[in-house]
């Protein structure tokens, strides 16, 4: 990422000491979306003064702070109208921070071109994902874009390519470095393993990557989706630079290990979340991540050997 020279100016910090600083204010964020999120709150985690946290938060997330709330509470909005019919607009309102089904009502509206109720509507039981077009009007119209496999397709590559086990996944320490948008995670990914050389963790004898999504890419954008590249770690660190420790909870999860390309990895998400939903399970409100066990660039055939790993009730 790029960041403008006054933010050194200004305050004589570093853009990975910024990037650390945004990344809990980002947490946060999303742990309280059903909050109040007020600037001054906000920039006093980031250790801002409001001024100077405005324009650093967009420099970092390319979105302003009211602009970049509005999303994620839309998008979370987007996906319980979709895939929790049972809740109420009342119930999903007050969840996402709205006080009033007008003012939800007219953000979602302006957000996806439609309103919350034929949203719901419209929605089917299976798509791989939402997207808003702009029409030559300038009118915004939701699309579901439907998977390119025939759902018997999908079981079919589940069954020849994917041992599913349900397991409870014990509690790991990973060392991580924020991401925003896919373009990005091959940085995150290098800084991750310079600070890892630096400390001596790396390389070492049956080292795990691990990669974790914070958005879905059912209704995110890949260039703004959030993703964390991140490394087992033996015993807990302190957050350095853009290095931060987060703690992956233990508890019930979907593991598919397979061995399988990088371009087939789109489809192996997919499937696994149609045979999530197909066969009774829930998601549970936790990130779902990848963990790697082998350098695909040593692969014979360039592929992974690769745990996919849903959360479940």
């Amino acid at each position: 990422m790029v960041f403008s020279s006054i933010f050194v100016k200004n305050n004589r910090l570093t853009s990975q000491e910024h990037l650390a600083r945004i990344r809990k204010v980002l947490d946060y964020i999303d742990q309280h979306l059903d909050d109040e999120l007020p600037l001054e709150k906000l920039a006093e985690i980031g250790y801002y003064s409001p001024f100077h946290f405005h324009r650093i938060f967009r420099a970092v997330t390319r979105e302003t702070l009211l602009g970049y709330i509005t999303r994620k509470r839309m998008e979370k909005a987007a996906m319980m109208l979709s895939l929790k019919k049972e809740k109420s607009l009342e119930e999903i309102f007050l969840e996402i921070g709205y006080n009033s089904h007008s003012t939800f009502g007219k953000t979602f509206k302006k957000h996806f071109g439609i309103s919350p109720a034929a949203f719901r509507k419209n929605s089917p039981e299976n798509f791989k994902k939402i997207q808003t077009i702009i029409r030559n009007i300038g009118q915004k119209e939701v699309v579901f874009e439907q998977y390119l496999y025939q759902l018997e397709q999908m079981k079919f590559f589940m069954e020849n390519k994917a041992n599913i086990q349900i397991k409870e996944m014990p509690e790991m320490k990973i060392a991580s470095v924020l991401s925003i948008g896919v373009q990005n995670i091959g940085n995150a990914y290098n800084t991750l393993i310079s600070w890892a050389i630096s400390k001596n963790i790396f390389p070492r004898e049956n080292v795990k990557m691990i990669t974790v999504y914070h958005d879905s890419f059912k209704v995110t954008a890949p260039n703004k989706v959030r993703i964390h590249a991140g490394m087992l770690l033996e015993e807990a660190i302190k957050n350095e630079g853009e290095v931060f420790l987060e703690i992956l909870p233990k508890g019930k999860y979907i593991v598919s290990r397979q061995e399988i390309t990088l371009p087939e990895f789109e489809t192996a998400w997919n499937a696994l979340f149609l045979w999530m939903n197909e066969n009774g399970h829930q998601f549970r409100k936790e990130c779902p991540y990848e963990i790697y066990h082998n350098d695909y660039q040593e692969h014979p055939e360039k592929k992974c050997l690769v745990d996919f790993c849903i959360p479940v009730l």
